[in-house]
Order: C-alpha cells, then sequence, then structure tokens
C-alpha cells in the first residue's frame, strides 16, 4: 500500500508545517497539509478557554493542568475518513486543539502511524505545568518523536524512556531580491525578550529590529535601541528583503533555550539558504552542524558579539567568503529536500514503485 502523509499543522503562524508538506509531496509522497487552528471548533469555545484559564489559575500552586481541546472530534474524523492516511505528522504540538488521547486512539482505528516534529518544547520551560502536561500527556501517544534539538531528543529518550530522535530544521532555498536603499548594517528578526534586549543594548547604533513583543518591553529599552525597532513580525518576500538589505544577519536564541544549551532555530537555516553572512551565538549544537569561522561565526559574549560585528563590518572579503561557504553547507546538507527525504526515512513514509 502506498504510503499517505497527512500533516497537522500546530504552528501555522511559521511556515515550517507547510514547507515540509509542500517538500514531501514534491518527493514523491502523497501529502495532505492542515491547519489545526482553522479545524472547525467545538461550540463555545472561548467561553470553554475562559473557564480553563480560570481553572487554572486557581490550581497555581497544585500540580496538574487543566486544558479544554478546540477542536470538534468530529471534524478530526471526518478528516481522517477524507484522507485516509498512512502516516500522521504533527508540527509542533496537538494539545491546544486535539485530546492527544483521542488522537492515539484514532490512528489506531484508521491503522496509521502517529509522529511528532518537537519545534516549541523549549518554549513551554518557562511555563511548568503546561510542560509537565506535554511530556506526560501528549509525547507518549506519538510512536516516535523527532525534535529541533539534541538537548530535548535526548531528554525525551534518557529521561522519559521515548522514542526520540534529533532532526534539525532545514529551509528552501532563497533567492534574494535586488538590495533596496534601505541598507541596514546589522539586521535581527525575531520577538522581544529580556536577554535579547540586554544583547542589543550592546549593538544599539548597528542593529535594526523587525519582530513583535518589543512594544511591551520599552521601559526596558534605551530610547536609542527603541528607535531601530518595528514592530511587526516580517515572512517572505519582506524577511529576504530584509536580508538582501543587510551585512549582518543576527541570531540570538530566546532565553529559555540559551538556559537550556539549544538553540538551532528556523533563522539559521533561512539566513544560510539565502547567502547571508549569519552570527549567532553559541551553542554546542550549532558547533556540531556548522564550521565556526568558515561557514557562520558565533559569540559567547555582548563584548564578543561587539568585537565580531565591528570587525566583519570592517572586513567586508571575510563576511562574503563566510557567506559562500554557509550557503554552499545548506546546500549540501539543510536543504528541505533533504531534511525531509530524512524524516519520511524515519518514519517509513517513502514512496513505493
Amino acid at each position: 500500500m502506498p504510503s499517505k502523509l497527512l500533516v497537522l499543522d500546530g504552528i501555522s503562524g511559521v511556515p515550517l508545517g507547510r514547507e515540509i508538506a509542500q517538500v514531501a509531496g514534491e518527493l514523491g509522497t502523497a501529502t495532505a497539509y492542515h491547519d489545526l487552528a482553522s479545524m472547525p471548533k467545538i461550540p463555545f469555545d472561548r467561553l470553554r478557554s475562559i473557564v480553563a484559564k480560570t481553572i487554572n489559575k486557581q490550581k497555581q500552586e497544585e500540580e496538574g493542568f487543566f486544558h479544554l481541546p478546540t477542536v470538534q472530534t468530529k471534524a478530526v474524523i471526518e478528516l481522517l475518513e477524507r484522507e485516509r492516511p498512512t502516516h500522521i505528522l504533527v508540527i509542533g504540538f496537538l494539545y491546544k486543539f486535539i485530546s492527544p488521547g483521542l488522537m492515539k486512539e484514532l490512528a489506531q482505528r484508521y491503522q496509521c502511524q502517529l509522529f511528532l516534529y518537537d519545534t516549541d518544547s523549549c518554549n513551554l520551560y518557562s511555563k511548568r505545568r503546561s510542560f509537565i502536561f506535554f511530556l506526560e500527556d501528549e509525547l507518549p501517544a506519538y510512536q516516535r518523536i523527532f525534535s529541533f534539538s539534541r538537548v530535548m531528543s535526548d531528554f525525551f529518550q534518557q529521561v522519559r524512556g521515548l522514542n526520540a530522535s534529533y532532526y534539525p530544521y532545514g529551509a528552501l532555498n532563497i533567492t534574494l531580491p535586488a538590495p533596496s536603499q534601505q541598507a541596514n548594517d546589522v539586521l535581527f528578526v525575531g520577538s522581544g525578550d529580556l536577554r535579547r534586549i540586554f544583547m542589543l543594548e550592546h549593538i544599539r547604533e548597528q542593529v535594526t529590529i523587525f519582530g513583535k513583543r518589543w512594544e511591551r518591553n520599552q521601559a526596558l529599552m534605551s530610547p536609542a535601541l527603541k528607535q531601530r525597532i518595528v514592530d511587526r513580525d516580517i515572512w517572505g518576500q519582506d524577511l529576504h528583503q530584509a536580508f538582501a538589505d543587510s551585512k549582518i544577519v543576527l541570531n540570538i536564541t530566546r532565553a529559555q533555550f540559551f538556559g537550556a544549551e539549544t538553540g538551532i532555530n528556523l533563522r539559521i537555516f533561512e539566513a544560510l539558504a539565502a547567502g547571508c553572512f549569519l552570527l549567532t551565538d553559541y551553542c554546542d549544537e550549532v558547533a556540531e552542524l556548522f564550521s565556526i569561522g568558515e561557514e557562520l561565526e558565533t559569540f559567547k559574549s555582548s563584548s564578543e558579539l561587539v568585537e565580531k560585528v565591528n570587525y566583519y563590518l570592517a572586513h567586508p572579503e571575510k563576511r562574503a567568503e563566510i557567506a559562500r561557504r554557509g550557503h554552499e553547507a545548506f546546500q549540501q546538507r539543510f536543504t528541505w529536500k533533504v531534511r525531509v527525504q530524512a524524516l519520511l526515512d524515519g518514519m517509513g513514509a517513502t514512496p513505493q514503485a
């Protein structure tokens, strides 16, 4: 029986799930994509959400986590009846939309295998009860977990006894437009948090920032840094134009990722896919995947960030050489074609002759 892959996207605000589904189809595996956030909701979903949040606030000092999934069970059954997948790949998480236990039961009923591409576990570190719920109630539902983080895949496997593997991200090939009149020395694209603010203050005269959640942190920023921020997300052509206009693309991992010594996020692969010079904070996973100083550059402190920004702005030929090698590394090892093929092999969802 030929494989049929159903991608259920729990993080549709970023294009990762759609890109994986697109490339899986291009590789010859029949693939359907569905955005979990757009599936039919249970009646009075907003009221139910308020009730769940109220209960959780009342239970703050207790163990346990109360959550009401939003998607109608009937809609999930109709989707499985219509698509008849042999393999289901969840992107990010299920629990906000569908009960993991229900999804496991339905997967067994329809004789399909259930997998997770973990993209968000690090974002739950600061939400202890949500994280415990994710570990204890969602992850055991999957036959195998593919994680963007080696730290997390090792934790799932060694501490929780789960079938988990490390699968770094990839990206689509990116062809940049011509540079515009907006020239940026350093570009940072991402949401605001305390660690990022403290780091960026050191290069506030050189950096241009795009992303959400900066406005809420304005009280923590200098007037000079506030002037460098455009408080909106950019994706697609807007992101590509910003890449084309920038000498250095800067990546700073969020505080919870940095605290766990992990942080190979999508921005790293997007920047290399576009042929940009990338400067990112150091972690062992970066050093494992890339040759530092040859395919990208790293920093370990705010002083080293300042030092390397100044050095590479003054040496465009070195920037260009590292960017070229980084792009070559991407083409060889980290296109979505390469990474999705590894995912399909890991799921046993490759096309059958």
